[in-house]
């Protein structure tokens, strides 16, 4: 036993030692990335949204999801920030999980997979259990898996255009990835104008969601890009031609003058966190006075103490009534790229000193206690605590270098 607990502290040293050491915030990147490391599963390259299923994203209500699933959209994101942490291997077997998984073309890619690329992720409810603090039902399984959403399509073809930018010259599948590009355009071309079920998955109507638009966007976007790597230039014309129509639909529809915004849905007066995502995919400028607004309307609306709604609008279990973790780190990361540094910052030390004591983060955190909430520990979080604690630390680098040079 003594032998293994040292062979697996080497292991983790070894591991931690390939990710780069930052000036500022180095312990909890470092935290984080170990975190997405054990939400991976080396045997299929899948990665979970977290390690549990029931806890409620609010005590004594029914917010109560299995979350031990592969998302194509939360994985995607995980994988997108490991590998710029230098981790290729992790990047390396998710990517064959998709491969593994991409169907023919008359079957839609699910949004969702198990562990070992199951498809039948049936939710049923064990009404036997009480739930945690009473918060019923328990639930294994995730009906989500049925539903349609625009958006991973654009999350996927990021994944493939960063792992191209990034390991061009060692780079595996380059035709299967190129057979998935083409794949994935010819999805979107189709389907892109069509409503869905959007990144927080309602499971009543379907609506013309911005965030999903905006992915449909980037899926041509990078498609063009990777055309442009690989050398395939045939189809290009034609890619760069839908681009721009999704971009000017995007432009007509989502924008809403009365209240400065780009708004949660086409003709919708809502606002919702996930559109401050319009910018880190490059859709929009950071100055860009639209997403400026945009930023200092959401702050307006959706911030409480510091912590962020998801959106206030009423949704299929009424009103949303605690703060949905990733977005405020989105919010404090559109802070930054704004200029308002400072106080992106401050924010940022803020919502750090809520973790637990081991420096992790759940799904959820209750506005007034400030106590974690919601599936624990959970990849969504952890990967955007990377993304803004990386944006402070090479801040802070470049104005070291900057008085260096004085």
């Amino acid at each position: 036993i003594y032998l293994d607990l040292e062979n697996t502290k080497v292991y983790w040293l070894n591991w931690t030692n390939r990710t780069p050491t930052y000036n500022q915030y180095n312990k909890e990147i470092t935290r984080s990335a170990i975190t997405l490391k054990l939400l991976s599963y080396d045997k299929s390259g899948a990665v979970l949204a977290a390690a549990t299923t029931s806890l409620p994203e609010t005590i004594g209500e029914v917010r109560n999801w299995d979350y031990r699933f592969c998302w194509i959209r939360d994985a995607s994101m995980v994988i997108k920030v490991m590998a710029q942490l230098g981790h290729k291997n992790v990047a390396r077997r998710y990517l064959q999980f998709i491969i593994d998984l991409i169907p023919d073309k008359d079957e839609k890619l699910q949004i969702m997979y198990g562990i070992n690329k199951e498809k039948n992720l049936t939710e049923v409810t064990l009404d036997h259990l009480s739930g945690y603090k009473g918060s019923k039902p328990v639930r294994v399984g995730n009906a989500a898996y049925k539903q349609k959403q625009n958006d991973i399509y654009g999350i996927l073809m990021d994944v493939i255009h960063a792992q191209l930018v990034k390991f061009s010259t060692n780079i595996e599948n380059g035709e299967e990835l190129w057979g998935i590009t083409k794949g994935i355009v010819w999805i979107v071309s189709r389907h892109w104008k069509e409503a869905d079920k959007g990144i927080w998955e309602l499971r009543t109507e379907e609506r013309h969601f911005t965030f999903s638009k905006v992915l449909c966007w980037v899926a041509i976007d990078r498609a063009i890009k990777v055309a442009r790597i690989l050398k395939k230039t045939r189809k290009l014309e034609k890619w760069i031609k839908l681009e721009q129509e999704i971009k000017e639909d995007i432009y007509s529809n989502s924008w809403n003058s009365e209240v400065n915004a780009f708004t949660q849905s086409y003709g919708s007066m809502h606002l919702d966190a996930s559109v401050l995502l319009m910018e880190s995919y490059g859709f929009i400028h950071a100055k860009d006075p639209k997403f400026v607004s945009t930023v200092l309307a959401i702050e307006k609306e959706l911030s409480n103490d510091g912590l962020l709604y998801r959106y206030k609008n009423e949704d299929d279990f009424g009103l949303p009534s605690s703060s949905f973790t990733i977005c405020t780190f989105w919010f404090i990361n559109s802070l930054f790229k704004i200029g308002e540094e400072e106080r992106a910052q401050q924010l940022f030390d803020k919502l750090l000193s809520y973790s637990n004591h081991l420096g992790l983060f759940s799904e959820d955190i209750d506005f007034k206690t400030k106590r974690l909430l919601g599936n624990f520990p959970q990849a969504y979080s952890h990967l955007a605590l990377i993304e803004c604690a990386v944006n402070f630390a090479n801040k802070a680098s470049e104005e070291k270098v900057l008085e260096s040079m004085r």
